[in-house]
């Protein structure tokens, strides 16, 4: 009987030793790294407050300049609208819309709207805005406007 306590006893004490033991740690471990770029894509356009001469004409006229910055990889695209469908336009009684054609770092375009397409991400591209004006010498007298509205898209 002694025996079968000591027996008892002892495997009680083992079993109560290995739950009392801590557990076996791997000797290596993994965590994931993960994180988001969102698509930023953006222009800063800087008025020139250039004056087009409508009687003589005026050629290639810096009006402005534009900032670009897109970092979609796939590219970008800009589009420069015209408020008045590539017209100087004049409130002047008689007075006739005036044509032009615009050239958007060296892409040229005229009518309501065109589109430069770039091939990849830029920051901070710097482009120039210029407009061509043929002389209109019976332009009738007036302020003649139109409004250029530069917009960036990611692709």
């Amino acid at each position: 009987m002694f025996r079968r306590i000591a027996a008892i006893v002892a495997a009680s004490t083992l079993a109560s030793t290995l739950l009392a033991a801590p557990a076996l740690a791997d000797t290596s471990g993994t965590v994931k790294l993960s994180g988001t770029v969102s698509l930023n894509c953006s222009v800063a356009v800087t008025d020139a407050s250039a004056q087009l001469n409508i009687l003589s004409g005026s050629s290639n006229v810096q009006v402005g300049t534009v900032v670009e910055t897109c970092n979609d990889g796939a590219g970008y695209t800009i589009t420069v609208a015209s408020a008045n469908g590539g017209s100087l336009k004049s409130s002047a009684n008689g007075a006739q819309p005036v044509a032009y054609t615009t050239s958007y770092d060296g892409t040229n375009g005229s009518g309501q709207s065109f589109t430069v397409t770039r091939s990849g991400a830029q920051f901070n591209k710097t482009a120039n805005v210029s407009v061509t004006v043929p002389a209109s010498a019976q332009a009738i007298a007036g302020s003649y406007a139109d409004t250029l509205t530069i917009t960036i898209a990611g692709k």
